[in-house]
């Protein structure tokens, strides 16, 4: 299996909101903010290439937002996505699979343009229940989910039949030959939100973000259950020591992962670091 990081974006979220209870005197000694209090975020997707298979784990932020909507978010292009999986040789119809971790916008965003799916051979890989929160979710999370931009699109997928609608809490998403990908769900930052786990590797989505957010209690005031989100860090913590898996961030702008270890005081702490380079195409092993 080969694997490669791609940069399609960045954006900017509000210091504050992405790490919840955690003063701005702490966070800011991590990562500065600009004079607006926001921080500069990637938006990392996976492109996974098996035998048969040419696979994406999540689709960036998009290139259909309104300039309003860009300002507000400072979203910066470093070529769309369709520009860097051209520079693989590859172009929109080869992608075999795409897998959803959730649906907020900026992780579904790239999966569209003019409300019509941009790849045409996929199939979609989301968990159900997850489709269905995201379709009536509170008012606290309901800015998150772009509906009239992703529904159009999978309900287009879905009338193709290239939806697989995940059902259970883990287990397969798909297989080639002798090599697979399986998945863990999380909750707290969203219901039943996946993590691809591969080739010794994890995908992280918004339950760990950026790196600065492994330490247990640094967690999002996006999540709408912050406290659930602790319970299962320390779930996926342990299970990412016992499979020696390396974490993929998906949101660090400096660091693109890194493996953990317990340190002296028994709390999970980042052991080696994975710095990221800014490259928009990155090959990792």
């Amino acid at each position: 299996m080969k694997k490669f990081l791609l940069h399609p974006e960045t954006f900017k979220l509000d210091g504050g909101a992405m790490f919840g209870i955690i003063p701005k005197p702490l966070w800011s000694k991590k990562i500065i903010p600009d004079e607006l209090n926001r921080i500069l975020m990637s938006l990392r997707v996976v492109l996974l290439q098996t035998k048969n298979k040419n696979i994406l784990i999540d689709t960036g932020i998009g290139q259909y937002h309104s300039e309003k909507f860009k300002q507000q978010f400072d979203i910066s292009s470093n070529g769309s996505l369709l520009t860097l999986l051209e520079k693989q040789n590859l172009k929109a119809s080869d992608i075999t699979d795409i897998i959803l971790t959730h649906l907020h916008f900026d992780h579904v965003g790239g999966l569209t343009e003019d409300n019509k799916p941009l790849f045409p051979n996929a199939m979609i890989h989301v968990h159900q229940k997850h489709y269905e929160y995201a379709l009536s979710p509170t008012q606290r999370d309901s800015g998150s989910f772009q509906t009239h931009f992703f529904k159009p699109a999978l309900d287009a997928y879905q009338e193709k039949n290239q939806i697989h609608f995940l059902q259970d809490e883990d287990g397969v998403i798909l297989k080639d030959e002798s090599e697979e990908i399986t998945y863990k769900t999380s909750f707290g930052h969203t219901p039943f939100m996946i993590h691809p786990i591969f080739d010794q590797h994890m995908y992280m989505a918004d339950l760990v973000p950026m790196s600065h957010h492994v330490h247990v209690p640094w967690v999002m005031g996006y999540d709408i259950e912050p406290g659930v989100t602790t319970v299962y860090k320390e779930k996926f913590y342990q299970y990412i020591l016992d499979q020696n898996l390396t974490m993929i961030f998906e949101h660090d702008n400096q660091v693109w992962g890194g493996s953990l270890k317990l340190n002296e005081k028994n709390k999970f702490v980042l052991d080696k670091i994975n710095d990221f380079d800014g490259s928009n195409i990155l090959e990792i092993k």
